[in-house]
């Protein structure tokens, strides 16, 4: 199973390229922007899944969908195999 993840926006590149910071973590990802239906500006929060940014979100919905997965992440170290 795969994830789609909000990720903002902290870099615009080259040929439709965003370089994106997942939550507040060390952890970026390079994302084609290729499919959005607008394009991409710095501070966006974008839907990634498989390095591509499928839609915008905005800030409150972005928020929202990482506290939840933080939340699953927290349940499933207190009781591996939960999900």
């Amino acid at each position: 199973m795969c994830l789609a993840i909000p990720a903002e926006v902290v870099e615009l590149t080259p040929n439709d390229m965003a370089r994106c910071r997942v939550g507040k973590s060390d952890t970026y990802v390079d994302v084609s922007t290729m499919l959005l239906e607008s394009p991409a500006e710095l501070g966006d929060y974008l839907i990634v899944h498989a390095g591509f940014a499928l839609r915008k979100l905005d800030f409150q919905e972005a928020q929202e969908t990482l506290r939840l997965l933080r939340q699953m992440a927290n349940i499933n170290e207190e009781t591996p195999g939960a999900f």
